[in-house]
């Protein structure tokens, strides 16, 4: 089921919640709405789930507008962040209550209650009440009762965010694999980052009630339209900069720790100001320089991780930037002036507007 969003705004009272949105959702994508605390995501899956009626804009699911259709009529399936789950009822009782709601009984009503619990694969569980599950079984359950409906739209609200960091790993997998094999048409909302990159098809950035920037993950972490959605997504190292020449597909940028090859991808002119960005994973640490792209530094204190180790590190001009190796081999000494290199593709160019 494709969901087509239209200059949709919502408020509440004097505050403008959402402003204006647009937005394609294209049919059994898995697609995450993204941002801080908030920022408008929570409200958008509620007024596509139809809790929330919009003020301006429309909503479609496929042809059908469902802007002013209330939430039962809309064949959507809702995983909340608290499970919702009703303590009196066993696991079956509660996948169970969507069919009751529409009448479906007997024999029909045990099957596709058997399905859904197959799916979530917690069909041996079905005479347990919630209070005999774990927090990961729970929110199993809580998907099954979303799926036994056969929803044209799955949407889940921060659906992990109470789990322990081991669970959260482990439902990532299952909500992958359910979604592979269902191919229902899901929106999540989350402000979990790693969630995000590891699952989404695509993702919305949202701000202040307005969509920042919508691609994959790949494309929103590497290419990020702006300093927010570069920050948000993950943490960067910000210079100030100037753009002074371009060659083929670069552009060199003049910043007070040197000058920089970059990536022509900005629509950025020559002789404008910039934001020179680049994440920490980005840093090579060397003994030599080059001419571009490399400026000395000094470690300023380091934490070792194991599998990576952190280091804070300054600059000519009070620079500080944060660099992270992987698989780290050598103790790296702080009196020891380094070389920080990073290569012209891993390199971000934003506006400082």
């Amino acid at each position: 089921m494709e969901i087509k969003i239209s200059k949709l705004t919502k408020r509440f009272g004097a505050t403008v919640a959402l402003k204006s949105i647009s937005l394609i959702i294209h049919d059994r994508e898995l697609f995450f709405l993204l941002g801080p605390s908030g920022c408008g995501k929570t409200t958008l899956l509620r007024t596509i789930a139809g809790f929330y009626q919009p003020d301006e804009g429309d909503l479609f699911f496929g042809e059908r507008n469902v802007a002013s259709i209330p939430p039962h009529l809309r064949n959507t399936g809702m995983v909340f962040q608290n499970y919702a789950l009703w303590p009196h009822m066993t696991v079956a009782e509660n996948v169970a209550y969507g069919l009751d709601v529409r009448g479906i009984k007997g024999d029909s009503q045990k099957d596709q209650v058997a399905e859904a619990l197959r799916t979530v694969r917690m069909e041996q569980y079905s005479a347990r009440t919630p209070n005999q599950l774990s927090g990961g079984q729970q929110q199993r359950i809580a998907l099954a009762r979303a799926l036994v409906i056969k929803p044209d739209v799955l949407l889940l609200d921060e659906p992990l965010s109470n789990l322990d960091a081991k669970l959260r790993l482990e439902m990532r997998d299952e909500i992958r694999r359910i979604h592979s094999e269902t191919r229902i048409t899901t929106v999540y909302v989350t402000h979990d980052q790693k969630e995000a990159l590891s699952l989404a098809d695509r993702m919305a950035i949202l701000k202040d009630g307005v969509i920042e920037q919508i691609g994959d993950p790949r494309q929103i972490y590497r290419s990020p339209d702006n300093k927010f959605v570069a920050d948000f997504i993950g943490e960067c190292n910000w210079i100030e900069g100037k753009i002074i020449g371009r060659q083929d597909d670069l552009v060199r940028v003049e910043t007070k720790v040197g000058q920089f090859e970059a990536k022509n991808l900005s629509a950025l002119a020559l002789n404008s100001n910039v934001l020179l960005g680049f994440r920490p994973e980005s840093v090579q640490l060397e003994e030599n320089h080059a001419p571009f792209n490399s400026f000395q530094a000094h470690i300023e204190k380091s934490n070792y991780l194991g599998e990576v180790e952190e280091y804070q590190l300054v600059a000519d001009h009070a620079f500080r930037f944060k660099a992270i190796e992987q698989n780290p081999l050598q103790v790296r000494s702080s009196t020891v002036p380094t070389w920080a290199h990073v290569r012209p593709h891993d390199l971000l160019l934003v506006s400082p507007a």
